[in-house]
């Protein structure tokens, strides 16, 4: 049977867990196998700026930090599966991309 791979990424990790427990509620619906979900590797994107535009004063610098949380979930590729993973709501800041594999 195929399988269907579920990547998903976010800055918001309560998003995130949201979501898989909405698939780990499908899985259990239909009665296929889920594995997962499979916490990634935290991506932190840091940005140091100046304080002072002009470059006057002292050098005082503000550090900015975002970071992408990401999750990972095998789920078998049953066709009623599917079709109630593609009516999930996901909110604007999770990207969410399904493949199907062998």
């Amino acid at each position: 049977m195929q399988q269907a791979r579920v990547r998903l990424a976010g800055v918001s990790p309560d998003d995130l867990d949201d979501i898989c427990d909405d698939v780990r509620e499908i899985a259990d619906k239909t009665g296929v196998s889920l594995s997962g979900p499979v916490p990634l590797p935290t991506k932190k994107l840091e940005i140091p700026s100046r304080k002072s535009p002009d470059g006057e004063g002292t050098a005082t610098w503000e550090h900015w930090e975002m970071r992408v949380h990401k999750r990972l979930i095998d789920i078998d590729a049953d066709e009623r599966a599917l079709r109630q993973l593609m009516r999930i709501q996901v909110p604007g800041e999770v990207s969410i991309e399904i493949v199907l594999e062998d």
